[in-house]
């Protein structure tokens, strides 16, 4: 069997380089590159992709559909996608590349062409409301709010850049900040659909002074869920999650001897962690992922991905 020729476009931005690094490693591919300075090439790029079984998009949405674009005006059919922008995550023809966010779906991305990578704050989310919408626990029109703190390696190489570089002209000096106060973040489309939600969540996103590393956090009002108790909702987790490699439901047990959860606690790490916190009684449950950004949350699950089509 032929060595698969992996593309990686976009390897020089935060995800692609991690990607790169990660796939250099192995001696099971053969990896095509797109010197820095070609990068803008287009015949270059077209012949990359077109040449490639597999292409990892790490590019800008715009850029995503253009490299798209590319293979079809090839007619080029057999090229396989992975799209790390969120230029497709609510598109319903392509699969959503969260291998564990239901039954079957692990399926539905080894005989995909085209597959796009969740975003690292929506896999989070999705984990943990997901599930509680399959077992008709969670309203689909539950007003749900998301508070989340992520690394800054999530921002890319600008935010990198203003959070690392103390001369640079507009460097951020502060140990934390919100976001999006607009309440329009990219994420929240995929994390609607994917999840099977019917009403926009309210969506808080912050950086924090550490590179990589992430939690994201769903509160929930008990009395306003169909039939429920902290340990219903932990079970429910616990069955859907169960016999999984990457994604664990921490005990109840456990759960109760934490007095705090560390960010970067999944640090350099392609798994994550599902808390459900609380007090049993109080009508009141907190659930929390824990996962690196660039873990679970984008590179790691783009070779995870990689490696479920390729096996096939």
């Amino acid at each position: 069997m032929a060595t698969p020729k992996i593309f990686i476009d976009g390897e020089h931005g935060t995800t692609g380089l991690k990607i790169r690094d990660r796939l250099g490693k192995r001696g099971d591919l053969d990896l095509l590159s797109l010197p820095h300075s070609e990068r803008r090439n287009p015949e270059a790029r077209a012949a990359l992709l077109n040449d490639a079984d597999l292409v990892m998009l790490c590019l800008p949405d715009d850029a995503s559909r253009e490299a798209v674009k590319m293979l079809e005006d090839a007619g080029r059919e057999t090229t396989r996608v992975i799209d790390a922008s969120t230029a497709f995550r609510s598109d319903p023809e392509w699969v959503f590349g969260f291998a564990e966010m239901e039954p079957g779906n692990r399926d539905k991305i080894a005989k995909a062409r085209f597959v796009s990578n969740p975003g690292c704050y929506s896999t989070g989310a999705i984990a943990l409301l997901r599930p509680l919408v399959i077992a008709g626990t969670l309203p689909t029109d539950y007003p749900v709010t998301i508070n989340a703190v992520s690394g800054y390696t999530g921002g890319g190489r600008n935010l990198i850049a203003q959070m690392e570089n103390p001369d640079a002209e507009d460097h951020i000096a502060s140990n934390h900040f919100l976001y999006a106060l607009t309440l329009k973040h990219k994420h929240v489309p995929e994390i609607v659909s994917r999840a099977g939600l019917t009403r926009d969540p309210i969506f808080t996103p912050n950086v924090g002074r550490f590179a990589q590393g992430m939690l994201v956090n769903v509160p929930l009002h008990v009395g306003l869920l169909n039939d429920a108790t902290l340990a219903s909702i932990h079970h429910i987790l616990e069955e859907h999650y169960q016999g999984q490699d990457v994604v664990e439901v921490v005990r109840l047990k456990e759960v109760a001897g934490h007095v705090r959860l560390d960010p970067e606690e999944m640090r350099d790490t392609d798994r994550m962690k599902l808390y459900v916190c609380g007090t049993a009684g109080t009508g009141m449950v907190n659930l929390v992922a824990s996962l690196d950004n660039l873990g679970k949350g984008a590179s790691g699950a783009a070779v995870q991905n990689m490696d479920i089509m390729l096996k096939g």
